[in-house]
């Protein structure tokens, strides 16, 4: 008879608080931030691509630091495009259970098991730039593909459909470079007198998109164009065919807005990018970060986009 009348008490207290939350409104369920949040970006590498990131990021965390919400932003980038490195900095991090964790993954599969350890840690998880996984909240271009098919049909319009061409091709692990690889070539089935004669990872290194570049133009002296697909190798594609003297001459396309490659469209060196809007990933992170915290709901794809950039855009 106790167990039933507790049960009855029990089951009352429930109606109760659900009957006032109902009557105070939805505003109830949200949980006023009352400490310093502190939010962990583990990116794919150090990159000056993630710096244009990085200042998003810090005009939401000033906007909320006038709000009275203070913010500490924590970059933790392996220097280079390695995947062990970057799973042992998430694994680290989730160790310190900061308020937010946003990932952009380089391995999917490797990533996406921290993640979730991450979440069942009680972390709120964001995944930026590079997918992971629809299980997290994703800000940035969800495929990747359509910057490469574009880039692919630029490149054979430009070329009058014919010649060889080289591929430098980022990392071939990250999501977003491999399905640029497979969108330039989808574009390149309608150009079948473009062939590929050269291809090789430059893991986002631009030192090392130089040395391939210069062994391409080496071994195929007919080289007729070149793309790249992260923000480092047609920067170094650049640097390469024009100190071979042949700019102008070798049709370079790839990805992202870096100052050098601009500079390098406006001189004719480059002849088309596709820029994505990383700040806007940086700022957004941070605005989802705080609402998770808050206890807000937010959505689970945030599409920032891409543009063509040619050389009509230098003015």
């Amino acid at each position: 008879m106790k167990l039933t009348t507790l049960g009855v008490l029990t089951g009352a207290a429930l109606a109760l608080s659900s009957t006032l939350a109902m009557a105070a409104g939805q505003e109830v369920l949200i949980h006023p931030i009352k400490k310093e949040l502190t939010f962990v970006f583990v990116p794919k590498v150090i990159h000056p691509w993630y710096d244009v990131v990085a200042q998003g990021g810090k005009y939401a965390v000033e906007e909320y630091a006038k709000q009275g919400i203070k913010i500490n932003m924590i970059w933790d980038q392996p220097p280079q495009a390695d995947v062990a490195d970057q799973n042992a900095r998430i694994e680290t991090n989730i160790g310190r259970h900061p308020d937010g964790l946003a990932v952009a993954c380089l391995d999917q599969a490797t990533n996406v098991k921290l993640m979730n350890e991450a979440v069942k840690a009680g972390i709120h998880v964001i995944n930026f730039n590079s997918f992971c996984d629809d299980a997290f909240p994703f800000i940035g271009p969800k495929s990747s593909e359509q910057d490469g098919y574009d880039l692919g049909e630029y490149l054979g319009k430009k070329l009058n459909g014919k010649g060889n061409i080289a591929v430098l091709s980022g990392s071939l692990t990250a999501s977003d470079h491999v399905q640029r690889i497979t969108g330039f070539k989808k574009a390149l089935t309608k150009f079948p007198d473009i062939k590929i004669v050269f291809e090789q990872p430059d893991n986002d290194d631009l030192d090392k998109a130089v040395s391939l570049t210069e062994n391409a133009l080496s071994a195929h002296p007919d080289l007729a164009g070149i793309f790249g697909a992260d923000a480092s190798n047609p920067i170094g594609a650049a640097r390469a065919v024009q100190n071979a003297g042949k700019a102008g001459k070798v049709a370079i396309v790839g990805m992202d807005d870096l100052p050098e490659a601009v500079d390098f469209v406006c001189k004719g060196v480059i002849d088309a990018l596709k820029a994505q809007r990383q700040w806007d990933m940086g700022y957004w992170a941070i605005r989802y970060m705080v609402a998770m915290n808050e206890n807000h709901t937010i959505p689970m794809f945030h599409n920032t986009g891409s543009r063509f950039l040619t050389k009509a855009d230098c003015k």
